[in-house]
């Protein structure tokens, strides 16, 4: 497709501009979101911007642990290595790439230690990101079509790519699974906003989405034709993730359910200060 354009005289990145996109949206979507709901914007957008580092260091250090092997191998090697420039090359290609359930969990991790730093609402804050999280992807997803970083299995009516930096890829016609997982994190991100206008599932939102998408996901991967990722038992390492995603949610939701006190009324959510 169209991995990268050149504009006034710079290279740019097809994915990186359609991720901007997707995070410029849920800065305002979030943000008025937040103001609608009587809760701190500020704090809001605060939280979205500090997880956006959560999501930059998580992406790359699961891509570098779904390459152990060689970060194992240039380990054992490192005093054969011509120059410390050598090893940072290899390194770079280690952690160089980005794995989408490695940024969700490090946002995730971010996002709750902000809320806790700053004594808020956690599951009035976090209703509003986990319904913003498959509108992004939506984006995201695009990007990955577009770049060609990955890709579907080999299917007569898909699309070519002929510009891809990944040689396997070009040249035959592939199934592209990451519209349609664009799609479905599109339909996600309407079902999620709809509870959250009719306070449906109230402060579990992110239980909900961490309980679809992974579900949605498994089964995608069967469709994937990119076999770098890593696979264990039979499955991708995104399949394994989404297995234990759910779980841990399913789990976390029913002992908070449990908790919860079975009668009583709550006060809605008031404006933090900030």
């Amino acid at each position: 497709m169209i991995p990268n354009f050149e504009l006034f005289g710079k290279t740019f990145s097809v994915y990186m501009i359609t991720a901007l996109v997707g995070f410029l949206v849920i800065l305002s979507y979030t943000y008025r979101t937040a103001q609608k709901r009587g809760l701190d914007e500020m704090h809001m957008l605060y939280m979205i911007l500090f997880s956006a580092i959560g999501v930059g260091v998580g992406a790359h250090l699961l891509y570098g642990i779904t390459n152990l092997q060689h970060l194992v191998w240039l380990m054992g090697n490192l005093w054969n290595l011509p120059s410390w420039k050598t090893f940072w090359s290899y390194l770079m290609l280690i952690f160089g790439g980005s794995v989408f359930y490695g940024g969700l969990i490090g946002a995730i991790l971010v996002s709750f230690a902000y809320l806790k730093r700053n004594h808020l609402d956690s599951g009035a804050y976090s209703d509003i990101a986990a319904t913003a999280i498959p509108l992004f992807h939506t984006f995201g997803r695009i990007g990955c079509f577009l770049s060609g970083c990955c890709y579907g299995i080999p299917w007569a009516h898909g699309f070519t790519y002929r510009y891809c930096a990944i040689e396997s890829a070009n040249f035959v016609a592939r199934f592209p699974v990451q519209l349609v997982e664009s799609g479905l994190n599109l339909g996600l991100f309407f079902l999620l906003h709809s509870f959250l206008n009719t306070n449906r599932f109230k402060s579990h939102l992110l239980h909900l989405y961490l309980l679809i998408y992974p579900a949605y996901r498994f089964l995608l991967e069967f469709l994937r034709g990119d076999e770098y990722r890593g696979f264990l038992f039979g499955l991708s390492t995104s399949q394994i993730i989404s297995i234990g995603l759910i779980a841990i949610s399913a789990a976390t939701w029913a002992a908070e359910h449990k908790k919860a006190p079975r009668s009583g009324c709550t006060k809605p959510a008031e404006k933090q200060l900030s």
